[in-house]
């Protein structure tokens, strides 16, 4: 069992959802509340990581980067490392790549929400800031809890953009699905049987319970 490879893969899990936890609020709440000409785009977009090939991801990613991209020009002038195969690099990808995850489920909390309620608070003097922290984040927390879940669940599974941007350096982005790859191309179906259960059991837990948020956010509506 390849423990250094699980706790690469929990902390890169844990640090996307730090990120992303008050990101997914902020642009699910706009995009739940506001109407733009675009917006379709503009979501058509955030939801681009579900239906790109990842390999096709991480090779743009890859690129934008890169040493010759202006990111990986500005990042390496400001470290004196490269983006690229890095532990930094992985947690951006991760982050992209979970955009849709975070956001998707946080939209649609906050678009349950009755616009009487919201109309209330308003006219009770709270500002938008008292709002959210008082009255829509409570009523939204299902939504919000589904969207870390998946996002850290698919953090932990994903293999395609993980090896494209930041290979499988040990000890920093040797992630567990890399881990397994290796072992079963190292013919050590041990190994990779046991990792692979492992993540197995940590998606079903992770399924289960965003079904149970989900019934618990039903009966609330209803």
């Amino acid at each position: 069992m390849d423990w250094q490879a699980f706790t690469i893969s929990f902390q890169l899990g844990l640090a996307t959802v730090a990120v992303l936890l008050p990101l997914g609020v902020l642009v699910g709440r706009w995009l739940a509340y506001s109407e733009f000409r675009g917006k379709a785009f503009v979501e058509t977009l955030f939801a681009l990581p579900l239906v790109l090939p990842p390999t096709v991801l991480g090779y743009y990613l890859l690129v934008a980067f890169g040493k010759a991209s202006p990111l990986g020009q500005v990042w390496a002038s400001l470290t004196g490392n490269s983006l690229v195969f890095s532990f930094e690099g992985l947690l951006l990808a991760s982050i992209i790549v979970n955009l849709p995850f975070a956001i998707q489920p946080m939209q649609r909390a906050f678009e349950a929400i009755p616009q009487d309620v919201r109309d209330a608070a308003s006219v009770s003097g709270l500002t938008a800031l008292a709002a959210l922290r008082r009255i829509e984040i409570p009523l939204a927390w299902p939504g919000i809890l589904t969207g870390l879940t998946l996002t850290f669940a698919h953090t932990l599974g994903e293999f395609g953009v993980v090896l494209m941007v930041g290979g499988s350096i040990p000890g920093e982005t040797r992630t567990a699905a890399i881990a397994i790859y290796d072992r079963v191309q190292a013919f050590d179906e041990r190994g990779a049987g046991l990792m692979a259960a492992v993540l197995l059991v940590i998606s079903l837990l992770a399924l289960g319970f965003t079904a149970m948020l989900s019934r618990k956010a039903g009966g609330r509506r209803g």
